[in-house]
């Protein structure tokens, strides 16, 4: 159902009223033209009988922990695939098979960079972080630098140039400077055809007993819907028109974040493809019961991942008998999507997708209008999470990766000590190390800062003709020809 537009004020009380929202107007009298503007626009977006139906349904599917802990099993072992699960023979397959999809033009990427750096301590869009590399390279930069690698390397292999499609899906709050970000830096050496960015939804939070609520007098509060959100946006801002367009068979979704993603992984790309898999998801393993990601899991014979706080205590220590957790399989917001199958999902199951509530503090006014920051709850936002498509599917995979080669998070400072800066830096010197001294080179030091271009290498490949038989020291930042 489409929103109805209003222009006319007595309409538009008439309209809230239907749906118990008139105190949306209570200030209207005190504000200025440009401000009842602004609140009319608010109003006008909201689809109202949608978001109230999604508020009752969002608030009656609060999940029962008695019951999760009944239907709730671990991935079958059968379903796993894996760079340690799997031959090398097959991990090279899967690679062969996920290069030749990428020399024909068949895989996109698409990156979920809608949240802001506010944990950061900034206040722009997290892709446009510098974490503090020799190289001063942004997140944004850095996935743009592996897409344009991994293109070269497919059509090395099998001789034809292919292209690589990156969506970037933005908030409405980070979409205008992530798009001057790129054009400042001129897309990061990508057609600027071939970098389309769109914006997911808004959605308006609530009071516990279905109000909208107010941030001032002239505006009401608002969020972005959650990466699930995705699925709508890829609906309705026509994202799917173009990846059929362009002939496009698999998208690989990711979020911004993960300082280590291996943007079109082509092993894992390969490995769904292989399976006919309609979903693909990777892990990495959980060790410890208390790490706060969700597992990857089968509920009433369905895919779910289910959050780290609501699995039950005794279901999240349980363990095998080789002594690693029973449900580890640690989900890291990194998925591969075969397009029919996102069409599928979009034309007839879109409504079906699960809603979550968070409780929060939201900012609004007090009854005479001022605003205020509660000290308590006092409302609740609503969104919808990306795995939450996985019940759909009729086929699922899962690929199990290792830890210190493509998972570090950089959500907070420093100060919090984990997922930050330090961290994210410190797993990438890990990491470029090792493939330096796998290739033959060696360094002189213990404690190394060593960065390797993703326009140099990939994963590691093709870096012994650079580094057999050389000795560094550290700092360490090795380039491309073409930087």
């Amino acid at each position: 159902m489409s929103v109805v537009k209003m222009t006319n004020i007595e309409d538009l009380r008439k309209n809230l009223a239907k749906y118990g929202q008139e105190h949306l107007l209570r200030y209207w009298s005190s504000l200025t033209d440009c401000e009842k503007e602004e609140l009319m626009l608010d109003i006008n977006d909201i689809n109202f009988e949608a978001v109230l139906s999604d508020f009752k349904r969002a608030t009656a599917n609060l999940k029962d922990e008695e019951v999760m802990d009944k239907e709730i099993k671990p991935v079958p072992s059968s379903l796993f695939g894996g760079v340690d699960r799997s031959s090398e023979s097959d991990v090279k397959s899967h690679i062969e098979e996920g290069l030749r999809l990428v020399s024909q033009s068949k895989v996109a990427v698409l990156v979920l960079a809608g949240g802001q750096g506010t944990r950061l301590g900034v206040s722009y869009p997290k892709g446009m972080y510098d974490m503090g590399l020799p190289s001063g390279k942004t997140l944004f930069q850095i996935q743009a630098e592996r897409i344009r690698k991994l293109t070269e390397l497919a059509s090395k292999r099998h001789g034809f140039t292919g292209t690589i499609p990156w969506f970037v899906m933005t908030s409405e709050s980070t979409m205008e400077p992530t798009l001057d970000f790129f054009k400042k830096n001129r897309f990061f050496g990508l057609e600027e055809e071939n970098v389309i960015m769109f914006e997911q939804f808004m959605l308006p939070a609530f009071t516990f007993d279905g109000k909208i609520i107010l941030e001032n007098k002239h505006k009401i509060a608002m969020s972005p819907d959650g990466n699930g959100g995705l699925y709508k946006a890829l609906r309705d801002k026509r994202v799917l028109d173009e990846l059929e367009r362009r002939g496009i068979e698999y998208v690989h979704a990711f979020s911004i974040d993960n300082i280590l993603v291996k943007v079109g992984d082509p092993a894992f790309i390969g490995y769904c493809h292989e399976q006919a898999a309609e979903c693909g998801v990777k892990v990495i393993e959980k060790t410890v019961p208390e790490e706060p990601i969700g597992v990857v899991c089968v509920v009433n014979e369905k895919w779910h991942v289910v959050e780290y706080s609501e699995i039950p205590a005794k279901l999240a220590e349980k363990r095998d008998l080789d002594g690693s957790l029973t449900f580890k399989a640690g989900n890291i917001c990194n998925h591969v999507f075969a397009v029919k199958f996102l069409r599928k999902f979009a034309d007839n199951y879109l409504n079906d997708l699960e809603l979550h509530v968070a409780k929060k503090k939201i900012p609004t006014i007090d009854s005479s209008g001022k605003p205020y920051k509660p000290k308590e709850t006092n409302g609740i936002k609503m969104e919808k999470f990306i795995f939450d498509v996985f019940p759909f599917a009729d086929k699922l995979v899962v690929w199990e990766t290792r830890r210190e080669e493509e998972f570090s998070a950089l959500k907070n400072t420093d100060e919090v000590g984990k997922d930050c800066p330090k961290t994210a830096r410190q797993s990438v010197f890990d990491l470029h190390r090792k493939w330096i001294e796998k290739s033959g080179g060696k360094f002189i030091v213990k404690d190394v800062i060593c960065e390797v271009s993703p326009l140099l290498s990939y994963e590691g490949e093709g870096l012994e003709d650079t580094v057999t038989n050389q000795t560094y020291s550290s700092p360490l930042h090795l380039k491309a020809v073409c930087e």
